[in-house]
């Protein structure tokens, strides 16, 4: 019998493991570092499991942006209607709520996870938590430190599955970028996505709207603009608008140019209507009670405007109108990887055949978050984890078969 090992017990090597089960002849083995599996995934679904999506597959794939011809491939593969599929298989229903995305029905990941173990076990995959794998030794057979002490491992063919580079604590740490440097491996630097960012609030807007929610407004970075809503921070900003904006923002800040984001706090008056009814007489009214009047703009809103523009912008209803319609804030630096919801960067594909082996290492395939790609929240990242975890197990059984031949 061969055997394979997966390396990582999150979204991409279980569905490595589920589908390598099914295969006759393998025994299928899954090594994780923590004291037990998919810690990232049932965080993820505390506050709502979003599975996937339920929009248009080419919009979806879109989603991916620079890898949706590589991620896209393997979705197009494993489509949201098929994950959805296989997750009724397991007992739970979902559904798709008013935003499109796509939930189970008790809107966690826990009874989700729960079943999929158990049907992993009934399958014949083994599970060995606390096990932390360190590399290959010389006769690259794997290497993991264990509370019994070291452990040598000799698959006939492994899966590395072992997440990006957020979250730490429960898991994704990012310590296989320098193993497989050391192999010569390409590796992008890991980088935060959907992150916050850092904004260099007055002591007395810190003190006073730290944690206060900035609601209907539209975000705008280069191209892209989005509506949402996001929170104040201490330190900066945050929340799902923020997030969705995140990479093209992140990646103003990296290439040395000023980050700006430009926030609409008014998205349902247009600049003209704006400009007119500011320019009204203010009579004894307050500055905050004439932009309550005459411009819905109240609490943090108005509390924006006086923090990122100047006195003269203020002044002049022309100017204020256009300051309410694009007022730009300027972040700092985005927020440390180990806080983001996800990670960029990871294992390049042109190492990679198209069934996620290393050509550098035959035997050896990548798949989940260790892999160079990033997309938004709603579901997307599952997904394309779910897929490329498939993908990876159909390249190892073609391979495991074509060795045999």
């Amino acid at each position: 019998m061969k055997r394979v090992a997966i390396i990582g017990g999150g979204p991409a090597g279980l569905m490595a493991a589920e589908h390598l089960a099914t295969v006759d002849g393998l025994q299928v083995d899954v090594f994780d570092a923590m004291p037990s599996l998919g810690r990232k995934f049932l965080m993820a679904g505390k506050g709502g499991m979003n599975i996937t999506h339920s929009e248009a597959l080419p919009t979806f794939i879109g989603r991916y942006g620079a890898r949706a011809a590589e991620v896209g491939r393997m979705v197009e593969a494993f489509p949201p209607e098929a994950l959805r599929a296989w997750i009724h298989g397991l007992g739970i229903e979902t559904f798709v709520g008013t935003s499109g995305r796509v939930f189970p029905t008790e809107m966690k990941a826990a009874p989700l996870l729960r079943a999929w173990l158990h049907r992993l076990r009934e399958a014949g995959v083994r599970f060995h938590v606390r096990h932390r794998w360190t590399g290959w030794d010389e006769r690259g057979q794997l290497l993991f430190s264990t509370p019994q002490g070291p452990l040598t491992v000799a698959p006939d063919a492994c899966v590395l599955a072992l997440g990006g580079g957020s979250w730490a604590r429960l898991g994704s740490d990012g310590a296989w970028v320098s193993i497989l440097q050391a192999k010569a491996i390409p590796v992008a630097p890991l980088r935060p996505a959907n992150c916050g960012f850092d904004v260099d609030w007055s002591p007395v807007f810190r003190e006073r709207f730290a944690g206060a929610p900035v609601k209907a407004v539209i975000a705008t970075v280069g191209r892209l603009r989005q509506q949402g809503e996001f929170n104040i921070t201490a330190n900066g900003i945050e929340g799902g608008l923020i997030y969705a904006v995140s990479a093209p923002l992140r990646d103003q800040l990296a290439a040395g140019e000023a980050g700006t984001l430009s926030l609409d706090l008014a998205p349902g008056r247009d600049l003209a209507r704006l400009s007119a009814d500011l320019a009204k007489p203010r009579g004894r009214d307050s500055l905050s009670n004439h932009l309550r009047r005459r411009a819905g703009i109240e609490g943090v809103k108005a509390a924006l405007l006086r923090e990122c523009c100047t006195p003269e912008t203020l002044n002049h209803p022309a100017t204020l109108a256009a300051a309410i319609k694009a007022l730009p804030v300027q972040v700092a630096a985005p927020r440390p990887l180990d806080e983001a919801i996800s990670s960029g960067g990871g294992v390049a594909f042109d190492a990679l055949n198209e069934h996620l082996m290393l050509a550098a290492l035959p035997g050896c395939f990548v798949a989940g978050e260790m892999l160079d790609w990033e997309a938004p929240t709603g579901g997307y990242l599952l997904t394309a984890c779910f897929a490329s975890g498939r993908c990876a197990a159909l390249g190892v059984a073609e391979w495991l078969a074509n060795i045999t031949k």
